[in-house]
This record gives C-alpha cells, sequence and structure tokens, in this order.
C-alpha cells in the first residue's frame, strides 16, 4: 500500500515490479537518494572499498594527515546536525509519549514529520562515514575496528530501508537517543584535535557507558511497543533491531571491559609489584641494618 503526503492511500492491485522500489510513502520516494537504493548500496560499497582497501594501501607509505582544522569543523558540525535531530524526534515524542498505542502515520501533525526526521537521520549517517575516512588518513588503523566499520555500514542500509519500507514512529526513540549519544561524543572527539586539553578528557569511558544505557533502552522501548502498540513493527524490523542491538550490546561491552576494564586491572597488578618490591627492598634493608648493628655490638663485646 502506497500513502501520499495527505495520507490517501492506494490499496489497489495495480501490478509493481519489485525494480519499481515503489516504497510506504509516495511523497519520501520522490526525496533525494530515496527513489532507488542505488545511490545508498554505491555509497556503502565505495566506503568498504576505501576503508578496508584503497585507503590503507594509499597510506602505507605515507605519513598521517594532520586534520586538525577540518576535525574541528566537522565534529562542530556533527554536534549541531545531532543536536537538530533530538530536537526533531523530541517535538515528536513529547506528546505521543515513549511507546505509541497508534499508528501515528495516519494522523495529519505526525504523518509527514515523522518520515522528515527519518530522512534527516539517514542523511546524517552517511555524513558520519567521514569518521572512518578520517581515521584512515591520520593512519589511526587501531580505530578501524569490525565493531565501527559494521557499524557504520549497517546504519546506512537499515536507516534506508526503514524510511523507505516502514516508517514508523517506533524508531524515533532510537534516533533521538542515539542523537544525545552523538552530541555527547562528537563534543569529546571535537576536544580532542586540541592536545592542550587531553588532561580535562578523562571522561571518554562513560561515552562508551552511554552507549551500553542507549542500547539496553532500545531494546526495552522495542519490547515494549510489540507487547503493547495497536501499530506494531513488523517481523522483519523486529529481526533487524532487536538482533542488531542485541550484538551492539555484547560488541561493546566486549570494547568497554578489554579498554578499560582490563587496562585497569593491568595498572592495578603493576601497582601491586611495585609495592610489593618496594616492600621487599625495605625489609631487605631493615634486615641488613639489624645484622650489621648486631655484628658491631657482638664486635665490641
Amino acid at each position: 500500500m502506497n500513502c501520499d503526503i495527505n495520507g490517501t492511500c492506494d490499496s489497489s492491485m495495480e501490478s509493481v515490479s519489485f525494480w519499481d522500489f515503489k516504497g510506504h510513502l509516495d511523497f519520501v520516494d520522490n526525496w533525494f537518494m530515496m527513489s532507488t537504493p542505488y545511490p545508498m548500496l554505491a555509497i556503502t560499497a565505495m566506503y568498504l572499498l576505501f576503508v578496508l582497501k584503497i585507503g590503507p594501501e594509499y597510506m602505507k607509505k605515507r605519513p598521517p594527515f594532520v586534520l586538525k582544522n577540518i576535525l574541528v569543523a566537522y565534529n562542530a558540525f556533527q554536534v549541531l546536525a545531532s543536536a537538530y535531530l533530538v530536537y526533531l524526534c523530541t517535538k515528536i515524542m513529547i506528546p505521543n509519549g515513549f511507546v505509541s498505542r497508534t499508528c501515528l502515520l495516519e494522523k495529519e501533525d505526525t504523518r509527514y514529520a515523522i518520515p522528515t526526521a527519518m530522512y534527516y537521520y539517514h542523511l546524517a549517517k552517511v555524513s558520519e562515514l567521514l569518521d572512518t575516512i578520517f581515521f584512515v588518513l591520520r593512519k589511526k588503523d587501531k580505530q578501524v575496528t569490525f565493531l565501527h566499520v559494521y557499524h557504520h555500514a549497517l546504519m546506512i542500509i537499515t536507516s534506508w530501508a526503514f524510511l523507505k519500507y516502514e516508517p514508523t514512529y517506533t524508531t524515533i526513540f532510537i534516533r533521538n537517543i542515539n542523537s544525545f549519544v552523538h552530541i555527547v561524543m562528537y563534543t569529546y572527539y571535537g576536544l580532542a584535535a586540541f592536545p592542550s586539553l587531553a588532561k580535562y578528557l578523562w571522561w571518554k569511558k562513560y561515552i562508551t557507558s552511554m552507549q551500553l544505557v542507549q542500547f539496553s533502552l532500545i531494546l526495552i522501548q522495542f519490547v515494549m511497543t510489540c507487547i503493547q502498540s495497536e501499530c506494531k513493527p513488523s517481523y522483519g524490523v523486529c529481526l533487524v533491531v532487536i538482533m542488531n542491538t542485541t550484538l551492539f550490546l555484547h560488541l561493546f561491552r566486549q570494547f568497554y571491559v578489554k579498554t578499560y576494564k582490563q587496562k585497569k586491572n593491568l595498572k592495578d597488578n603493576k601497582n601491586r609489584v611495585m609495592n610489593d618490591k618496594m616492600n621487599n627492598d625495605d625489609n631487605v634493608t631493615l634486615n641488613g641494618n639489624h645484622l650489621k648493628n648486631r655484628k658491631t655490638i657482638m664486635n665490641g663485646n
């Protein structure tokens, strides 16, 4: 069934080929990069080709690029874009709550607002591919992990597909909380471009903590929607959201433990070894002095 901007839906049996790529909303089909998946797939393919093959090969014998001014401008843009998305999503959520019991695409005030917020979110995900490209150009190879690349590639594909074929209020919460986390994250990255501010950036690990809370809340909200809402997501959307959110929760937790917990344990063990060594040295010194004093006394006698 296809619907126009006025909410008029056509349920006729007109034959439509899969290759026509007709989406749920006719007006969304007319938006930039939304008529067919080819632009989205081309961008994703070029991204993967560059960050996994072309970029590393190109940078192999070259010094890393210094992109300080570009990074400051880029991160400032991402903070502003994320803040605008939070504004759009919060504006939709305030009157409709954490979980909507009805299908809001059938209401005049949200029929256009929901797809619009989803569209801007998709464009934001496209722009965020630059995260990895900058890592490659700066030779920050340790940052280009499976988790990082998979997350960025997946978000491009799913944000396009959900908007095209199943625009729904359920995903507005996901976009809202994710954009809020990105405000904090890109603020950190922007400040990290200034080495003089490094001592004030002790809160990096709390960004990962926020991401773990984010994924947990997404799962809770999605399950509540499936139970309470009259407008339940399709099985395909449920499968994609629940499986990938659970996977991200596991991978981000794994990253948190490896990056922060294990390092803290290694540091504690190192300090413990050093303290033990110092105590042993003190004991040797004390025992040595005791023997020396005893020998002196005996010689004096």
